[in-house]
């Protein structure tokens, strides 16, 4: 359920619009080449930031209004130690043994003495948060990108990204609710949370959106795939 879920942000911002903040200075220009499906791609990124301009934007203006600073940011860590339990999935399946550990103190320690995630515990503790999923292990054992794609509601992806969003959906706490209003109230509050905790980082977009977002993708991608160990080419 997450994945039609929360991954609407996490993907077509987290993922985008965040990364696009800190890759700026390198995103002006490449990429187009990695971009054969354009005049599809274009069509579906008008369609994704009309649904965010009319419904998920103004939801989370409204959630940050009226939501007390503290109670936001408890709100998002809870989210992310959920989410902690997809990193360490893939941290075992891409034979890192060290970020596993600290995956999983992390879980410990913010489940218990944070309680239930809401305040960070871990991270105060220097047990740093990694940030994986199926996409990126598929890269780690050899799997090319593919082209770009961008996916209705769910944003930008490669076709390689596209195929690991599946297997990341069985580490998805969601999954195993079977209480469907609880289920989707969580699924809910996940989704706009996401959305207000990057409000903030829109303006950081300039010139064609549609390749701002793509090449700061592509690039984020790469880099979190060879954890950081890319040729700088600016």
């Amino acid at each position: 359920m997450r994945g039609i879920g929360a991954s609407v942000l996490d993907r077509l911002f987290r993922a985008s619009v965040c990364a696009t903040a800190l890759l700026a200075p390198f995103a002006a220009q490449a990429a187009t080449e990695e971009d054969p499906w354009e005049s599809i791609n274009r069509p579906i990124f008008r369609f994704n930031d009309t649904v965010d301009t009319y419904a998920f934007k103004p939801i989370a203006q409204g959630y940050r209004f009226v939501t007390p600073q503290f109670v936001e940011d408890g709100i998002h860590n809870m989210f992310l130690n959920l989410g902690d339990v997809t990193n360490l999935a893939n941290n075992i399946l891409q034979l890192k043994p060290h970020a596993a550990g600290v995956d999983t103190a992390r879980l410990i320690v913010n489940t218990t003495f944070g309680l239930g995630g809401f305040f960070d515990v871990g991270t105060k503790m220097g047990l740093q948060r990694s940030d994986e999923d199926f996409g990126q292990t598929l890269g780690y054992w050899g799997v090319h990108s593919g082209p770009y794609v961008m996916l209705p509601l769910l944003g930008p992806s490669t076709v390689r990204d596209a195929l690991g969003k599946y297997p990341d959906i069985y580490t998805e706490p969601y999954r195993y609710v079977n209480h469907v209003p609880t289920r989707n109230t969580a699924l809910g509050v996940d989704l706009v949370d996401t959305r207000a905790s990057l409000l903030s980082a829109e303006k950081m977009i300039q010139g064609d959106k549609y390749i701002f977002i793509r090449n700061a993708y592509l690039q984020n991608r790469e880099f979190k795939v060879k954890d950081g160990e890319v040729e700088d080419d600016f």
